[in-house]
């Protein structure tokens, strides 16, 4: 039931337009005509620039909608609203919005970006730390028993003193976690009662261990951040729309990912014995499990390079190495073989794993030669020849656009003995010396080894002039809406 002071708001807020403002389980629903008002008149307003046929805006929908139900039950002078991003376009260009969904928070009219996360007490935890002290002050046990009971996850500091140091460090890393309710204790008594000591940090969650203490050699705010974070996720991470900006956007770069099926029985045949060595590591690297029965995993398969025959089995990448990725001798999911995985890879006694495709035999056939990682430094690299290659990805719209010009361009050089036009699937085959980001991504290797960047029109004149010419061709400098477009990048949380 929608809060008396939620309805009265609502109609205060109404009454200035002439017309109740429409609501969607407790979400605002805001027009151009109405958001600057509101925006101007409400001091803190969480707003969601959506598109009704985004997959991502579908999943966040009803955490939302929780959220903003949350907040107007507890009488929260916090709004949430939403925007429909293609109808009110103007509105969505206006805030730089470039995809969905996207979060801004409004304080006092002054908008920041949302770096929560997507599910409702993520959101309400944000909010209210952005809104608040940045601990709640706990006066009694039973307000503590109340908090722990309401909260997924909660962090306790039992400080007498506040102005103590570890007390400093406590309240200056509640300052800095958004995403986590943090609460303080002074009284000597309710800390008793607590059956905890003074300086003590403990985490209270609703899953796993129910309550952890803080046991840290170092007490400083990136120490205690960093094991808030880890204790805060389960051992064993479930891969989601929900929980993939935690896992790609946390402290944690390397991660050890499970490919299991839950049809097949997978999730209950492995995670509790692989438990206990992700436990073990868990402040290294982060343990995910993939469905590999959902369709929206697909394409984190073919990131991999896996075929669904492979399924069970286990990966490991390094997030601040260029997306590296590392592969078991075997696809044995015992502890004892995850564990030797995982050391072989702190040891640095394992080697990269990097993708290739089976070279086609008929690779040369054609104007427009096919590289892949096996034959392309033997073909790039041959000093007598200057070469030109496309890194493409199969599913990139800009990619498929070029066919048609970069298929001529083999062809206006195919007579040519010292020019290679080629191409190369870059979401299939990787290079150790060359990472590639975003598609389509074109570079000249001339005969003494420089590697030149094409950064020009994509004309079959332009590309031609620059080959011609080994790269020192004046270039023409995009337009803004061609930078816009030019190159097309997978979002992490969907590889």
């Amino acid at each position: 039931m929608k809060s008396l002071l939620y309805l009265m708001v609502i109609a205060l807020l109404g009454s200035a337009f002439g017309d109740e403002i429409p609501t969607e389980d407790n979400v605002l629903v805001l027009t151009k005509p109405l958001f600057d008002d509101i925006i101007g008149k409400t001091d803190y307003i969480l707003v969601e620039f959506y598109a009704p046929w985004c997959g991502h805006c579908k999943s966040l929908a009803p955490e939302y909608a929780k959220a903003a139900t949350k907040l107007a039950e507890e009488d929260s002078p916090i709004k949430l609203a939403k925007v429909d991003a293609t109808q009110e376009q103007d509105l969505a260009e206006s805030y730089k919005v470039r995809g969905y969904p996207t979060l801004i928070f409004f304080k006092k009219g002054n908008p920041i970006d949302y770096t929560g996360g997507r599910q409702a007490d993520d959101i309400v935890a944000w909010l209210k730390k952005k809104t608040g002290p940045p601990a709640v002050n706990v006066a009694s046990a039973e307000q503590a028993k109340e908090l722990i009971a309401a909260n997924p996850v909660i962090v306790f500091g039992f400080f007498p003193d506040q102005a103590t140091e570890k007390a400093v460090t406590f309240l200056n890393t509640a300052g800095l976690v958004d995403d986590q309710v943090f609460a303080i204790v002074n009284d000597e008594k309710v800390i008793e009662e607590l059956e905890a000591n003074a300086e003590d940090v403990v985490l209270y969650k609703n899953f796993e261990d129910p309550s952890i203490k803080f046991d840290g050699s170092e007490f400083n705010e990136d120490a205690l951040k960093n094991w808030v974070f880890v204790q805060s996720m389960p051992t064993i991470v479930e891969f989601s729309h929900e929980t993939a900006s935690k896992i790609f956007g946390g402290q944690i770069k390397y991660h050890l990912l499970l490919f299991l099926s839950k049809k097949s029985g997978d999730f209950e045949k492995y995670l509790d014995n692989l438990k206990p060595v992700a436990k073990n590591y868990r402040e290294k690297i982060m343990t995910v499990a993939i469905d590999t029965d959902e369709d929206d995993h697909q394409r984190i398969l073919e990131f991999f390079g896996m075929k669904k025959d492979e399924v069970p089995s286990a990966r490991l990448i390094a997030l601040e190495q260029d997306m590296a990725k590392y592969k078991p001798a075997t696809n044995e999911l015992s502890a004892n073989a995850i564990e030797e995985f995982v050391q072989s890879f702190f040891a640095g006694t394992l080697k990269q794993h990097l993708l290739t495709e089976d070279l086609p035999e008929d690779w040369s056939a054609k104007p427009v030669k096919v590289l892949v990682a096996t034959n392309f430094d033997e073909v790039v690299f041959d000093p007598t020849k200057k070469v030109l290659v496309e890194f493409y990805a199969p599913w990139c719209g800009h990619c498929k656009q070029l066919v048609p010009i970069y298929d001529k361009l083999g062809e206006h050089f195919e007579k040519d003995d010292d020019v290679v036009i080629a191409k190369i699937d870059a979401t299939a085959n990787e290079l150790e010396h060359t990472k590639i980001t975003s598609f389509p991504t074109i570079k000249l290797y001339t005969k003494d080894n420089q590697v030149r960047d094409y950064n020009g029109e994509r004309t079959l004149d332009a590309m031609t002039k620059f080959v011609e010419t080994d790269g020192e061709a004046a270039e023409a400098v995009p337009s803004v809406s061609e930078e816009d477009e030019a190159d097309e990048t997978a979002p992490r949380d969907e590889l």
